[in-house]
């Protein structure tokens, strides 16, 4: 089993990246805000699900190690395979998936390609009470907060602790209640504000 993954980022594309490891280029199949987050050249470190078929191996990618397990409770699902567990987790942050099925709401389950009626039905009531939404008065809130997830994934990108720290922190700070509650939409941001003060220092 490869639960996880360290190595330079040698290709992105839009829903994939290809990371050499000890001289082996390892395609992984990523949601494309993760994709979009990852730099060629780059080192990358990704948690992974290892889907072995008789015809094919295929490694999938996440961010976060909670990305992950919803990546394996979604497959649990009858019906829901890697591919659209994956655009589950592309279209809906871990908050939103958690708050669907509180709700039992499949609406938004509806809206991912690949996922019909009855699938969808069938995901909200298959994860029922293995996802825990924020309650009413922490509404917005993440299921975990995405800043340490952050802050992992941009020293991961090469930035010293620090720095990817600091500038996390005033990120969320100039921000406040408008920062985005999904870690991948954080790290976008994050990245755009660290990206011109490393140049600036290079420079």
């Amino acid at each position: 089993m490869i639960s996880s993954v360290r190595g330079t980022v040698l290709h992105v594309a839009g829903g994939s990246a290809v990371i050499e490891v000890g001289g082996v280029g390892m395609h992984v199949a990523l949601t494309p805000d993760h994709a979009l987050s990852l730099r060629t050249g780059s080192e990358a470190f990704v948690h992974t699900a290892l889907i072995v078929r008789e015809d094919e191996l295929s490694l999938f990618g996440f961010s976060t190690r909670e990305q992950l397990e919803l990546f394996d409770l979604l497959r649990s699902v009858s019906g829901v395979g890697p591919k659209s567990a994956l655009g589950v987790l592309a279209q809906l942050s871990p908050e939103e998936i958690a708050r669907a099925v509180a709700d039992e709401d499949d609406a938004p389950f509806r809206r991912v390609s690949g996922i019909g009626p009855k699938t969808a039905k069938l995901i909200t009531v298959s994860l029922a009470g293995k996802v825990v939404a924020p309650s009413p008065a922490r509404a917005g809130v993440p299921v975990v907060a995405p800043d340490a997830d952050v802050v992992a994934a941009l020293v991961g990108l090469g930035w010293p602790e620090r720095t990817a720290a600091a500038a996390v922190e005033e990120l969320l700070a100039e921000l406040g209640d408008t920062a985005p509650t999904e870690t991948a939409a954080l790290l976008r941001l994050a990245l755009g504000r660290i990206g011109p003060q490393r140049a600036g220092v290079r420079a």
